[in-house]
């Protein structure tokens, strides 16, 4: 009888010692700062983007707003479309690139580097003329670029940004290319060449239409007539990790809320 008590006691305690263990395991995969015992449903996604320099203003507060709504990271990298090309024909960690024309997704389409079914034009950029608000010089039209007193003019490097083709293209159109050729400075992209405005390193500067700041530039739009049209479209690079995500980017920029922004930066949408 004293060995069976014994046998029992000994039983019971293993069966509590084990379930005391049982219990601390469960505790450490469901309590530590960090972890979760479904980390798939708390797995937050992440997105990497590549975006042409017009699209500072306009995509960080699309990014900030998808970010909100998707539970998700986005970075976004912004430079010349042909600057990014190159980044991306070089293997660097993009999910989606979103151009500032149609023929670099038509050009990486051709690659094999998209997804082709993700292609979509979401924008149709517009291009002007600035010039810096308190300073004595201010030109209205494309012949006004010939007035001796414009030293400086810049544009963004017609080889890789879309936009200083179309200023080269309009500058052409108008028969002043020649003429105004040793005046032109050249930015990297977009968003340089307006800093050489507001640095005072240019007099005039051809920018897009989503940079004008009416606080601080005199801008005036350029005829969409002299240029090609600035068709920008985007696609889900294929190296991506987050396919699923990135066609949701791609959907929002193009629905009610995306459109929203980009016409308030001065796109003109898809359909608008």
């Amino acid at each position: 009888m004293k060995k069976n008590f014994i046998l029992l006691f000994l039983i019971l305690t293993g069966m509590s010692l084990t379930g005391c263990d049982t219990k601390e395991n469960i505790a450490s995969t469901t309590d530590n700062p960090g972890e979760s015992a479904d980390p798939i449903t708390q797995e937050k996604g992440e997105l990497t983007i590549a975006a042409a320099s017009s699209l500072t203003e306009g995509f960080t507060e699309i990014g900030a707003a998808f970010e909100i709504s998707n539970n998700c990271s986005v970075t976004l990298s912004f430079g010349s479309t042909g600057t990014l090309v190159e980044q991306i024909t070089n293997g660097a960690p993009f999910d989606i690139f979103a151009a500032a024309n149609e023929s670099a997704i038509t050009d990486l389409d051709e690659k094999s580097a998209i997804f082709s079914d993700t292609t979509q034009i979401y924008a149709i950029g517009r291009i002007g003329i600035a010039t810096y608000k308190g300073r004595e010089i201010e030109a209205t039209t494309l012949e006004d670029l010939k007035n001796p007193k414009i030293k400086v003019i810049a544009i963004a490097s017609p080889e890789h940004a879309p936009y200083g083709l179309a200023a080269k293209q309009a500058i052409e159109a108008a028969g002043l290319w020649d003429t105004l050729e040793p005046k032109i400075v050249f930015g990297k992209n977009i968003a340089e060449t307006l800093t050489y405005l507001t640095t005072g390193n240019a007099d005039v500067a051809f920018i897009a239409l989503s940079q004008n700041d009416e606080t601080i530039l005199n801008f005036y739009m350029i005829d969409s007539s002299m240029h090609a049209p600035l068709n920008q479209a985007m696609a889900v690079i294929k190296d991506t990790k987050n396919e699923a995500l990135a066609r949701q980017f791609i959907e929002y920029v193009n629905g009610p809320k995306g459109k929203e922004i980009m016409q308030k930066y001065g796109f003109v949408t898809p359909e608008e």
